[in-house]
Parts: structure tokens; C-alpha cells; sequence
């Protein structure tokens, strides 16, 4: 093995070690696991919008930590946790069709799409994602399943950043795409 591999392979280990995180989480007093940044599963699907969960109305699913805002949420989660957890741990839907897991706004930028919840990081990435939500679902539930679940996200970012996947466009190109997106949808029909 060369010099020059041996000291890449070394990088990679470092690297994973230093980030062993596999899921889009922050610590908060008793959660070292906190999911949605605090902010309550069920509220996004009940109220349409971000609510502050409470410390002392907790859920554990998958070893991750969730909060809600009400009991009624809390016994709605508990009765089907599945239906409530975001896509893709937590990370932003629009870096996972790309193989990223890049951080969220908990507050200001989701999407309830088929039943489920999606997350972005800010309100672009938003947009660029609802150009297109079905073939975004597709491609970011492949990576997830193939590559991203169980991978660090250090790692897993270090890796896409190095080797982006075929279909990668810079977000400079999506915003280009957007804004044609866009014009064409406000052009009368017929015109």
C-alpha cells in the first residue's frame, strides 16, 4: 500500500472518529440524542407548524429523543412513531437526493408530502426540492437505504463532497432552474 493511500485511509478513519453521528441530533440536558432540534414530530402534521416540545413530554424511538408540545401529541407519536419521524434522520431532504446530510431549520422550512415529513435547511433548498418532490423522494430514499443511514455524517459528507453523485447540481444551478421553473409557471396557459 503506498505512502500517499495509507495517509487518505488514516484521514478517513480520524474523520469518522471525530464525527460518529449518524443522525441530524443535538444534545439538550437529558437528551443527548435530541431530534428536530426540540421541536415536536406531531405538530408539524396537526398544526402545520414548528411548536417547542417539552423536556417533561419525551419519546424515545430508534434511540433517538423526541419532545411534544401536548400529552395528546405525545400518546399520537406513541401510538405510531413511525408516521411522525422526519425522512432521512433529520438531515435536509434536498442535500439527501444528493447523498449529503446537511442541517436543518426545524422551524421555518418543512414540507408534509405523502404523509411524510421532510426537513430543509433553509428556504431554498426548499424550493429547489418542490420543483421536483418525487424525484427527490426517490433518489434521497435510495441514498438513504444504500448509503447514508448508518454512516457517519462526517464521512458520508466527506465522501459526496469527493465523489458527487451524476445528477449533483451546485446550488447556483438549481436556483437557475428554479427561477426558469418559475417563469414558466406564471406564463398564461396557451401563451
Amino acid at each position: 500500500m503506498s505512502r500517499s493511500l495509507r495517509l487518505l485511509l488514516l484521514a478517513l478513519v480520524m474523520l469518522a472518529g471525530a464525527g460518529c453521528a449518524t443522525r441530524n441530533t443535538i444534545s439538550d440536558g437529558a437528551d443527548s440524542a435530541l431530534m428536530l432540534r426540540g421541536y415536536d414530530p406531531v405538530a408539524y402534521f396537526t398544526v402545520g407548524r414548528a411548536m417547542k416540545g417539552r423536556p417533561e413530554l419525551r419519546a424515545t424511538h430508534d434511540g433517538l429523543n423526541y419532545r411534544f408540545a401536548s400529552e395528546a401529541h405525545h400518546a399520537a407519536f406513541l401510538a405510531n412513531p413511525a408516521r411522525y419521524v422526519p425522512a432521512y434522520g433529520g438531515a435536509c431532504s434536498n442535500g439527501a437526493n444528493y447523498a449529503l446530510k446537511t442541517p436543518i431549520d426545524a422551524v421555518d422550512h418543512f414540507r408534509i408530502h405523502d404523509g411524510r415529513l421532510f426537513m430543509f435547511g433553509s428556504a431554498s433548498a426548499a424550493r429547489h426540492w418542490d420543483m421536483d418532490p418525487a424525484a427527490n423522494i426517490r433518489l434521497g430514499d435510495h441514498y438513504w437505504e444504500t448509503e447514508m443511514k448508518d454512516m457517519p455524517t462526517k464521512l458520508q459528507n466527506l465522501k459526496r463532497w469527493t465523489f458527487r453523485v451524476p445528477h449533483y447540481k451546485s446550488d447556483a444551478q438549481l436556483e437557475a432552474e428554479w427561477q426558469a421553473w418559475q417563469a414558466r409557471r406564471a406564463r398564461p396557459a396557451g401563451g
